[in-house]
């Protein structure tokens, strides 16, 4: 069977995939997370894809700490831009394709149409520039990679959708942010074209949302409204939640929508709209 080494393999996108492989007779996860493979340390890493030989390496670990990455700079770099250059080296040297996830916090967020993959990045925030810090190691030291920005991701494991069902357990009212706008996007969705994308040589850059564009108010309701839930939504705008918010705030991209243009170029791969992947994902829950 062919490996895949999975890394961040206890996050959302990580249990997604490995939902996805679980029946394959092809394909078999070797999955890893902070104890099992340190992906800042390049010895450790080349030690481990030299002992596997992957045909293929899916990068789904990062420091996603927005907040925290403002103050714990060293650490987001480490993982964030230095773990993808150690995984680029082994991958390249073993012979190995690279996955890497990334993030529309590539760019600064001031658009008013959806980015595409050939939009000039401009990150804002210390997550934004550590993570083009890792698709920029990325192109200059993998062979054979794919880098995947996606945007707004929920699945199995701590996500906004969760903490909103649990927010309306004991109050009547959530006050949520009404003018970010993006594209809510299931893990399940992004798994799903990821598997079909990783056995082709169809190589470079890719954006991975569920279609449509919502608000995290109007998202909200719509996680209410599937869940049979009565809790109100009050919009507030960005500035006004930020005033009742402690410590230090990362900058948050007002218009995250990406379009997935090369997906849609290139392959016949697409994501569902995200209206129908929330109400799936609040069925199975």
């Amino acid at each position: 069977m062919k490996k895949i080494i999975v890394t961040g393999c206890n996050g959302q996108l990580g249990r997604a995939l490995n939902k996805m492989y679980n029946d394959s007779r092809e394909y078999e996860c070797i999955n890893t997370d902070v104890g099992e493979l340190d992906i800042t340390n390049v010895n450790a890493v080349n030690k481990m894809v030299s002992e596997v030989r992957p045909y293929a390496i899916i990068n789904c670990a990062a420091h996603t700490n927005v907040n925290g990455c403002e103050t714990d700079i060293d650490n987001a770099y480490r993982i964030n831009a230095i773990g993808p250059r150690n995984l680029s080296i082994a991958s390249a040297r073993y012979g190995a394709k690279l996955m890497h996830i990334s993030t529309d916090y590539v760019f600064n967020g001031k658009a008013t149409i959806p980015y595409t993959e050939f939009d000039a990045t401009c990150p804002e925030s210390v997550y934004g520039r550590t993570k083009l810090a890792g698709e920029e190691f990325v192109r200059q030291f993998a062979k054979e990679y794919f880098i995947v920005r996606t945007a707004w991701l929920y699945g199995d494991g701590k996500n906004f959708v969760r903490t909103m069902l649990e927010l309306s357990k004991t109050h009547d009212k959530v006050t949520v942010v009404g003018d970010q706008f993006g594209s809510p996007t299931s893990a399940n969705e992004l798994a799903r074209v990821i598997v079909k994308l990783l056995p082709t040589d169809n190589f470079g850059l890719f954006h991975g949302t569920c279609e449509g564009i919502t608000n995290w108010a109007d998202f909200t309701r719509e996680i209410y409204r599937l869940a049979g839930v009565t809790t109100t939504v009050e919009t507030v705008t960005t500035q006004e939640y930020e005033k009742n918010t402690k410590g230090v705030v990362a900058p948050r991209p007002a218009y995250s929508v990406l379009e997935n243009y090369m997906l849609k170029l290139t392959t016949n791969n697409k994501f569902c709209e995200w209206e129908k992947a929330i109400a799936e994902y609040i069925k199975e829950s």
